[in-house]
């Protein structure tokens, strides 16, 4: 071994590694001092010197924030030095096993929206007669009232009217709009995405549109579970390079 090797591979510079890991010098020396990465190794006049373990760490953190939100991919980074393999194998299962449990939350909770979506408009409407009071449609949706109150403040559903004496009044569209929410929630959607989503639905009244803005959603998991797919490939790398080939446990 040279002095341009170490035991996981050839030593590379600062801008060798934001070369092939994509990011920036500032970048790669911020997220080294994040803890995305490990610590660089110092030479006697203080130049940073990598290894291919610093890559692939940093393509996987890429390819995991595109896949979890940059937050989650930073933790389950910094904890991967750390870990046993078995606790990261653990972490990258439970980031694929999170979106399935999203993509069958958003399965669920688009046929509910279709069902509602697609139900037929009332030729003649009475607005006084199909309006509901808080009290009526938290009866009628199993919330309670400070439920409905609550997703008020949040912009989610709006009363078409409210009195001299504050009482809330929500009429048709509102209603379908509780709904909607019921449904979401009970999806196990959070309230951020449920906000995109109804004023994705209030572009479309029909049920073409509605199965756009769901589709749409499914493609955007889609893209995320691929992109956890691609950091798995460097994952597994920095794991191989830093701990050598994998061999079954032996008990007993």
């Amino acid at each position: 071994m040279n002095d341009s090797e170490d035991d996981t591979g050839p030593v590379l510079r600062t801008t060798d590694v934001a070369r092939e890991s994509g990011y920036s010098v500032q970048q790669v020396r911020d997220l080294e001092r994040l803890g995305v990465i490990p610590p660089a190794a110092r030479s006697a006049n203080g130049y940073r010197s990598y290894t291919p373990i610093h890559v692939h760490a940093l393509r996987g953190y890429r390819a995991l924030a595109e896949a979890v939100g940059p937050v989650n991919a930073r933790v389950t980074m910094s904890a991967f030095r750390s870990q046993s393999i078995a606790e990261r194998v653990s972490a990258i299962d439970a980031a694929h096993a999170s979106l399935a449990r999203e993509r069958a939350e958003a399965l669920r909770a688009g046929q509910a929206i279709m069902a509602i979506s697609g139900e037929p408009e009332a030729l003649e409407r009475d607005p006084d007669r199909d309006a509901m009071t808080i009290t009526e449609l938290a009866g009628a949706l199993g919330v309670r009232t400070s439920t409905l109150r609550f997703w008020e403040q949040e912009g989610l559903v709006r009363p078409d009217r409210v009195t001299s004496l504050r009482a809330r009044r929500y009429e048709v569209p509102a209603i379908r709009a509780a709904r909607i929410v019921v449904a979401l929630r009970n999806a196990g959607t959070g309230i951020p995405a449920v906000r995109e989503l109804l004023v994705a639905l209030e572009s479309f009244d029909d049920a073409d549109g509605t199965a756009r803005v769901l589709r749409q959603r499914l493609d955007r998991i889609a893209t995320r579970s691929l992109a956890l797919v691609d950091a798995g490939s460097d994952l597994a790398a920095v794991i191989r390079l830093h701990d050598g080939p994998t061999r079954p446990e032996t008990i007993g």
